[in-house]
């Protein structure tokens, strides 16, 4: 076993803090991921974790170690990646994120071609309504909807995406139709909410004459799958917010109806995340390029909206 595969183990387990979680991300299994830490704790003749049943804890060691092991783990990619644009063959494995609507109908149907196009390329794509931790989980890329928390990262937007509220025939015909969000709030309405790790309460962000408002709402139904909610929607169980792309079929085909068209919502950015050292890689540049240049148009398609029924 290389002395580099030894040290990229040893990052990855200090990044995650479990020697299952590293061995995960670097698809090996535990016992090699163990193994390889006792290779370099020997080489170096020092311990880097404090190992019990239930716990693993850099020593002193393991911390000033890191710092340096970072560093050549960078300039060897780096060098990797400079080696690689030369050739212009891009290769190896890319791992990104993106939420499930954004996912599923933007990102996933263009990655074959991008495979097609760069056939040593190997993709890794996640799909979650949770937020994710670029750095600690090892990602190349993420695309995400809204604003970013980690400001130690770089962003680049793709549009500004517009959002509708909505609900079935079915739903309006028993709980009447919504004009505003002050309905939402005091009409009796069940909003499908899109719960995250560590939310209190839910507010949509609606536009109304006086300028954008927070409104508070409420209901008996949320999920960290903003799939789920949509089929809530469908079934008749409440108004939900959606971007537009992700419920234009359904409204086209009336199944979905456009409501509290006094107070729309706000438009949501649609950006992706990463570090300068991902993007160095040329892999991760070359999909971001070609993810953007074919969405970017989709998400702000005007006449997507003009299609819509009101």
């Amino acid at each position: 076993m290389s002395y580099l595969d030894n040290i990229r183990t040893f990052v990855r387990v200090y990044e995650l803090g479990s020697m299952s979680a590293a061995g995960r991300d670097l698809r090996i299994s535990p016992a090699v991921t163990s193994s390889r830490i006792s290779q370099l704790e020997q080489h170096l003749s020092v311990r880097l974790f404090q190992r019990t049943t239930r716990s693993l804890t850099p020593t002193e060691q393991g911390k000033a170690f890191y710092s340096g092991a970072s560093e050549i783990l960078e300039a060897v990619e780096s060098a990797e990646a400079q080696v690689v644009n030369i050739t212009d063959n891009p290769k190896g494995s890319l791992f990104v994120a993106a939420p499930l609507g954004v996912g599923r109908r933007l990102i996933a149907p263009l990655v074959p071609g991008f495979l097609a196009e760069y056939p040593e390329v190997k993709m890794r794509l996640r799909l979650t309504d949770r937020k994710v931790d670029l750095t600690t989980e090892g990602l190349d890329l993420g695309f995400f909807l809204g604003q970013p928390e980690d400001s130690n990262l770089r962003i680049r937007k793709i549009a500004d995406v517009e959002r509708i509220l909505c609900a079935s025939p079915t739903y309006i015909a028993a709980h009447g139709n919504p004009a505003s969000g002050e309905d939402l709030m005091n009409g009796g309405h069940e909003c499908l909410n899109l719960r995250f790790p560590g939310a209190t309460e839910f507010q949509w962000r609606l536009k109304t004459a006086d300028g954008p408002k927070r409104f508070p709402v409420s209901g008996r139904y949320e999920s960290d799958d903003g799939d789920v909610l949509t089929d809530w929607a469908l079934a008749g169980h409440g108004v939900v917010m959606k971007p537009i792309f992700e419920v234009a079929e359904h409204v086209k085909a009336g199944r979905l109806v456009q409501v509290a068209l006094q107070t729309p919502p706000e438009p949501i950015q649609m950006a992706c995340l990463f570090t300068h050292r991902r993007l160095q890689d040329p892999k991760t540049r070359l999909f971001m390029e070609y993810v953007i240049a074919r969405i970017s148009e989709a998400v702000r398609d005007s006449s997507l909206q003009a299609q819509l029924p009101r």
